[in-house]
């Protein structure tokens, strides 16, 4: 019986040991975690505009500056999705702090650092459609905006898709810039687009079917490059 005794309080002791290491873990995870986002909040105030405590686009012009990319580059357009940012040009607190926190950014280094895999994350094809969508979303900068004048649409197409799509893109924006018929592109006629590069052959496209739902402006697209092969 003694020994039962003791063997029970050894398990006793085991177990005591065993939660304290873990409260142990905890409370330094916590505090690692608190560092962190201080860290991030410090980073995002050295950037902000303190009149209303965001990112405005003399700060992101800044942070691209001491990132060492240009304010046009597409991987920063891929930050902001990342940030699930609303307004283009600017990142609020709460916007900075999820997209730092996923990317494990809390100093400029780090998140210089973190581009390049950002950049492989946004070109899986499971996230790539969601960023296309949110980059049209992203330039409608007025209030129930729901189109995008053809010259700002052509330079998006270059920066979103040409590096996927060079010979379509250069293609489309050729025939966008020619054409008459439209001023701006909608949200149908952007992710139209992008199916159109996925799934038809280019530039013979023999399984291009204009009875299918595609936007009429594909329609007129396939028309005018037929037209130009003849």
């Amino acid at each position: 019986m003694p020994r039962s005794s003791s063997r029970k309080g050894q398990t006793n002791s085991t177990a005591s040991n065993n939660s304290s290491a873990v409260d142990l873990f905890r409370s330094a995870s916590g505090k690692a975690a608190t560092k962190e986002l201080e860290r991030i909040d410090q980073l995002f105030y050295s950037y902000a505009n303190s009149s209303f405590s965001m990112i405005d686009p003399e700060g992101i012009e800044t942070l691209c500056s001491d990132l060492e990319v240009d304010h046009t580059d597409v991987r920063i357009l891929m930050l902001a999705w990342k940030m699930k940012a609303e307004k283009q040009g600017y990142f609020t607190l709460d916007e900075w702090r999820s997209g730092l926190k996923a990317l494990r950014a809390d100093t400029i280094i780090k998140l210089k650092k973190a581009l390049p895999e950002l950049e492989k994350e946004v070109k899986r094809p499971s996230n790539f459609v969601d960023f296309y969508s949110y980059a049209f979303q992203y330039c409608l900068t007025e209030e129930k905006q729901k189109s995008i004048d053809i010259e700002s649409i052509c330079e998006l197409l270059d920066l979103v898709l040409g590096s996927q799509f060079r010979a379509q893109v250069d293609s489309f924006v050729e025939y966008l810039k020619t054409q008459i018929d439209y001023k701006v592109i909608n949200m149908d006629q952007w992710m139209g687009f992008f199916r159109f590069c996925n799934e038809i052959s280019f530039p013979d496209f023999s399984n291009y079917d204009p009875e299918l739902a595609w936007p009429l402006i594909l329609d007129n697209f396939v028309e005018w490059m037929r037209a130009k092969q003849s």
